[in-house]
């Protein structure tokens, strides 16, 4: 009796190790999948931005709000260029197939032929689609350096 106790609790901590594994791993794919957005964007790829971009989606930058379509042409016209965006800092929340990844980051664009550089904290949301996730939305909110992403 006491082995068959002993059987049950080791499979079910093995069941919350993977669980927990789990989400660590979502939560890492979240993160890479983030940066990665923020390579194609300095790269211009709005092709591989496209498949990212669900069709719903919109942006909230300091200057206005918009839609898939009017970010993506932003992006490929270099109306904004973000050319390189270090993260500092990145938080993600996974609520069943929806994430939510907070990242504080340091921007450098170029914002109709005017350089900038400017602390953000970044809100994204994602939304699990078959094998991929899809960005639903995108916010800059304008911060100090000294901001800090509580986890």
């Amino acid at each position: 009796m006491s082995a068959t106790f002993l059987g049950i609790c080791l499979v079910l901590a093995g069941f919350q190790s993977s669980r927990a594994q789990g989400a660590a791993g979502q939560e890492q794919q979240i993160i890479d999948l983030s940066k990665k957005k923020w390579q194609w964007m300095a790269d211009k790829n709005v092709d591989e931005l496209a498949k990212l971009f669900d069709d719903k989606a919109k942006f909230v930058h300091m200057s206005g709000t918009w839609k898939k379509d009017e970010e993506l042409d932003i992006i490929k016209t270099g109306s904004i260029w973000y050319r390189k965006a270090d993260v500092h800092d990145a938080a993600v929340e996974l609520f069943d197939d929806t994430a939510i990844i907070w990242s504080r980051i340091t921007l450098e664009s170029t914002v109709r032929g005017s350089e900038a550089k400017v602390e953000f904290t970044v809100t994204e949301v994602y939304k699990k689609r078959g094998a991929d996730w899809k960005l639903l939305a995108l916010t800059f909110s304008s911060v100090r350096d000294t901001h800090v992403i509580k986890h």
